[in-house]
């Protein structure tokens, strides 16, 4: 052993010691989860072929039916209004928009300003998520003043973009 050192040196032994124990990771490690794998991918071509299988206008009528609400677009900003108020967030103007629509489905945006805190923002969107299912948010932009300037009130400026996907009736 020592002669083996005294020829290949120490960085030598060392390298042969990492290569017998990639040899044994790949074999014991590495080769099993191949196989897990295939088997999965496998297995998951056969559940999509089935999936694929189902009948496509059941897919999308389950889309309508879920978007098909008695609430009109005052009703859900309404709601809105009353979510803002409850959980203490300054709402100021907003604006509203029908966005233009090919299919069944038509989508209302909502541009709402908001201030309040961070907290008062995230309950604001986690409870309007829940009350509204058929709303969607597209953007949230947040804004802080820099603490000590004029207009500086400790709140969060923010702009949500929100939009309503409605069935057409």
């Amino acid at each position: 052993m020592k002669k083996l050192v005294e020829r290949i040196g120490v960085a030598g032994v060392a390298a042969i010691g990492l290569l017998a124990a990639a040899m044994l990771f790949s074999n014991f490690v590495v080769r099993p989860m191949e196989g897990r794998n295939s088997l999965l991918i496998e297995s998951s071509a056969r559940q999509g072929r089935k999936a694929d299988a189902a009948v496509p206008g059941e897919k999308v009528a389950a889309v309508y039916a879920y978007l098909q609400k008695e609430e009109g677009t005052t009703d859900w900003l309404a709601k809105l209004h009353g979510i803002g108020a409850a959980t203490g967030l300054q709402l100021r103007s907003a604006s509203y928009k029908m966005l233009p629509a090919e299919g069944r489905i038509e989508r209302y945006e909502i541009v709402l300003p908001v201030s309040g805190s961070y907290g008062q923002i995230r309950d604001f969107l986690k409870r309007a998520r829940a009350e509204i299912p058929v709303m969607s948010v597209d953007q949230l932009t947040l804004r802080k003043e820099k603490i000590g300037s004029e207009r500086s009130s400790g709140a969060i400026q923010a702009e949500m973009r929100l939009t309503l996907h409605m069935v057409k009736s």
